[in-house]
């Protein structure tokens, strides 16, 4: 068999850690951290991918700091979209395939049912703005894959300690701490192995490049995940019930954000239920 180069970036992340490990076995894996690789920098990128001619390339990279980003918007676009536009162009040279991750908050989440991939976008943010201008850029590729994902938790071997909503509301659980969860905003929580492994069959299965949602099969408030949560660590947890409203956020967000992922399971690709997959984690982490 014939092993694939295959050059991911924002190689620290616990997203791009749980790529790493599942691409591993099979191909040729480059994985570059931003000091090693900057997106930012075009002549960089375009260096390091005549140099490694990868025959895809795994875009992990991201400024996820959604209420800085209102502030500093400028280091939003930089990442999220001129970055994107820049692997676009080095990898159009190849040619390539590209894989880039984008965010439920290109919606305005005033819908009352999962968003499928066609729904009009309307972002709210900067940072949801730049995002959106990143998938433009990803699609200008013949080969472009964006992959939407939402609410990632999961720790990958040498990656740095999860730092995910979800993964805050398990420590808080069993720490015995009370715990503030919004009730109000409707997720489709992922688990970076599962994005991890439909990422592969994707590509594995050469399906039609374009938008997918990504995200693991089914809708929930974050109270919802705290009470799961509680449940399969065996106690009764201390939650304390907030709203949007209750607290000084400087970006908007999207009330209601679930995906549908019915695109993938028609390609054969069945996302896990978001209550599977946390069950795995907590089971990961004992």
């Amino acid at each position: 068999m014939i092993r694939r180069t295959v050059l991911v970036t924002g190689a620290a992340g616990q997203l791009a850690r749980a790529i790493i490990q599942r691409f591993g076995p099979d191909d040729e894996v480059v994985a570059l951290t931003r000091a090693e690789l900057d997106i930012t920098d075009e002549s960089a990128v375009e260096a390091a991918i005549a140099a490694k001619s990868p025959a895809i390339v795994i875009n992990c990279a991201s400024d996820n700091d959604v209420d800085g980003a209102q502030t500093h918007p400028v280091r939003a676009l930089e990442i999220n979209a001129f970055g994107v536009r820049a692997l676009a162009r080095a990898v159009e040279r190849i040619p390539a395939t590209l894989v880039h991750y984008s965010t439920d908050f290109v919606f305005d989440g005033t819908t009352s049912r999962p968003y499928v991939e066609d729904d009009r976008t309307n972002p709210q943010s900067v940072y949801a703005a730049s995002k959106l201008l990143g998938e433009w850029f990803a699609l200008e590729v013949a080969s472009g894959f964006v992959l939407r994902v939402e609410g990632l938790f999961g720790a990958a071997p040498g990656g740095r300690p999860a730092r995910s909503s979800l993964d805050r509301i398990v420590r808080g659980i069993e720490a015995g701490d009370e715990v503030p969860v919004f009730s109000d905003r409707t997720v489709s929580p992922s688990y970076i192995y599962d994005i991890a492994a439909a990422t592969h069959a994707l590509l594995e299965r050469q399906a039609p490049a374009g938008v997918y949602h990504c995200v693991n099969t089914g809708a929930c408030s974050w109270l919802d995940v705290a009470r799961e949560a509680g449940r399969l660590l065996g106690t009764t947890p201390r939650l304390r019930p907030i709203t949007l409203e209750d607290v000084a956020l400087r970006a908007p967000r999207p009330k209601f954000c679930a995906l549908d992922n019915s695109r993938l399971a028609g390609l054969g690709i069945v996302m896990p239920t978001w209550q599977d997959a946390l069950a795995r984690h907590i089971r990961a982490r004992e």
